[in-house]
């Protein structure tokens, strides 16, 4: 088996983090593979934010609005939910907003670079799995959130976030059971 192979065999999604850092020449080498995602038309419309702590910090009224909504209530919320979500932001050891660009005016082209920053995307989380880092994608609430485009300083009709990725030393790996590829793959005469 090929080493790529492997890699893509075994990465997981993770969720829970070690407090190490990731080095930055490894986020520079993930941000490296995923400008070599392939695109139509070469418009490489993908973005990487890193958010810092500050940004991060800024964040946290509207997770706690969002977890508010999110429970049905704006007045009952246990602690423990607010604080659960708030450390879904503020735990992570790396945490970065990827964003594709918007086409207003070409829904087709909008949606072939969307495809392209989710390669891009992946890309880069497949560099972080060879190195030992886990991600997880997210696409809660907060990434459609106009207090994230702010926080970002990014105008929602030029880019689109399409996600935040959260990524760090693994605190464990979770298992997963996968269709058998006769489930998925199909020759046609």
């Amino acid at each position: 088996m090929s080493d790529v192979l492997s890699t893509i065999i075994a990465r997981r999604t993770v969720y829970k983090f070690q407090s190490k850092a990731v080095p930055k020449s490894v986020l520079e080498d993930a941000f490296e593979a995923a400008r070599h995602a392939p695109c139509h038309k070469h418009t490489h419309p993908w973005k990487f934010y890193v958010l810092g702590p500050a940004t991060r910090k800024k964040l946290i009224p509207a997770v706690e609005r969002l977890a508010k909504l999110k429970a049905g209530s704006s007045t009952t919320v246990s602690p423990e939910v607010i604080e659960r979500a708030r450390q879904k932001m503020l735990s992570p050891p790396v945490m970065i907003a990827v964003t594709s660009k918007r086409s207003a005016d070409d829904a087709f082209r909008e949606q072939e670079d969307y495809a392209a920053s989710v390669c891009a995307l992946h890309n880069a989380v497949l560099f972080f799995w060879d190195q030992g880092v886990g991600c997880q994608w997210s696409t809660g609430g907060i990434t459609r959130d106009e207090d994230l485009y702010g926080a970002l300083d990014i105008v929602p009709d030029s880019e689109r976030i399409i996600g935040l990725l959260k990524a760090g030393y693994p605190e464990s790996i979770p298992s997963v059971k996968k269709k058998d590829v006769d489930e998925i793959r199909f020759y046609l005469e």
